[in-house]
């Protein structure tokens, strides 16, 4: 049985909900073309109901422009906060996140080469790319896991960690040579590799929204062994943990969902590095707590840089990983400063 401890209180709850919710409506409102929040709740009230429009209202452009992209942008949030701190907890390493393992660069690699190649799929919404990156995610963590046993048949989390550092590098060499080569796809593929939810559709909401209830799911029903590996491993396993079994589930569910992510929204860093650290400052460190408030605080911050990439010097529009790593890059500065000011103490 869980305690209430174990749980994020309603209150909480509650209060991250709503300024997810107020985020969106702001995200959905501000643009090149501002609507105010009336009007906008106006439209999704008559869509939700399936009433007629109001007149005078840019209904097109809350509906099928900005709505999509706002539920999307807010499941990459909130499925890369997840990803950052379950990887935290399992690989008990403070600046672990999602792509710690490799596994963004491969799916990186994998969306690259769809693109520089034009890999299409007839009959899809999103082509190839969605494809190539979700299967070069799983090879990759193949591969990784496999060397990782080779060199240790533990699986301990440091062989895991250095395999993954090392097969980024190889990947990201492999991703520079492919774009010296991309010829007229060069400006698309940069374009892509710094990140960007544009042009996204509820196609893509739909895949990311199951990705996020399955995997989402299974990180968060391991809550409690993430909470005892925090302790030490061969803690963990004097209390019934399966270690080898816990990391292989979680490793594989945050695979797919970064594969799935990266495969949509491109490269956005920073995410799952720096917002499980602001939950964890708020709400303690034990995952039962952690991860719930992980995603929704993930999804709040990737709507607001979301917000500030397509304000900041509109009608251009920045990519959202520049954003990412110009915010995230200060805030974990300060974070890590902070830390270390309070562990003085």
């Amino acid at each position: 049985m869980k305690s209430k401890s174990d749980r994020l209180s309603p209150g909480a709850l509650a209060l991250l909900v709503l300024v997810l919710a107020g985020a969106m409506l702001l995200c959905i409102c501000v643009g090149s073309v501002s609507i105010s929040p009336a009007d906008t709740l106006r439209v999704l009230l008559c869509a939700l109901l399936r009433r007629p429009m109001p007149e005078g209202v840019s209904a097109n452009i809350i509906l099928n422009v900005r709505l999509p992209r706002v539920v999307n942008v807010a499941l990459v949030g909130a499925a890369l906060s997840l990803c950052g701190a379950a990887m935290q907890g399992l690989l008990r390493n403070p600046l672990a996140d999602g792509s710690t393992l490799g596994v963004s660069s491969g799916a990186s690699l994998g969306a690259v080469l769809a693109l520089a190649l034009d890999v299409t799929l007839p009959g899809t919404a999103f082509g190839g790319t969605m494809l190539l990156a979700m299967i070069f995610a799983f090879l990759s963590l193949m591969l990784i896991l496999a060397l990782a046993y080779a060199l240790d048949r533990s699986l301990a989390t440091n062989s895991i960690i250095l395999i993954g550092v090392i097969f980024s590098m190889f990947a990201s060499s492999v991703m520079s040579l492919i774009i010296s080569f991309s010829g007229d796809k060069l400006r698309s593929i940069t374009f892509w590799t710094m990140g960007s939810l544009s042009g996204t559709g509820f196609a893509h909401a739909r895949v990311l929204a199951a990705a996020l209830l399955v995997c989402g799911a299974v990180v968060l029903a391991h809550a409690r062994e993430l909470n005892a590996m925090a302790i030490g491993e061969d803690d963990a396993r004097h209390v019934g943990v399966n270690v080898r079994r816990v990391k292989l589930t979680l490793m594989i569910a945050v695979s797919v969902l970064i594969g799935v992510c990266v495969s949509v929204g491109g490269t956005i860093g920073f995410v799952g590095l720096v917002v499980p650290h602001m939950a964890r400052m708020i709400v303690g460190p034990n995952h039962g707590r952690l991860l719930p408030a992980s995603m929704l605080a993930g999804a709040i911050f990737l709507l607001l840089c979301d917000l500030i990439a397509r304000t900041l010097l509109r009608p251009i529009e920045l990519s959202i990983g520049v954003v990412t790593s110009l915010v995230g890059a200060v805030a974990f500065v300060l974070i890590f400063y902070r830390t270390r000011r309070a562990a003085r103490c």
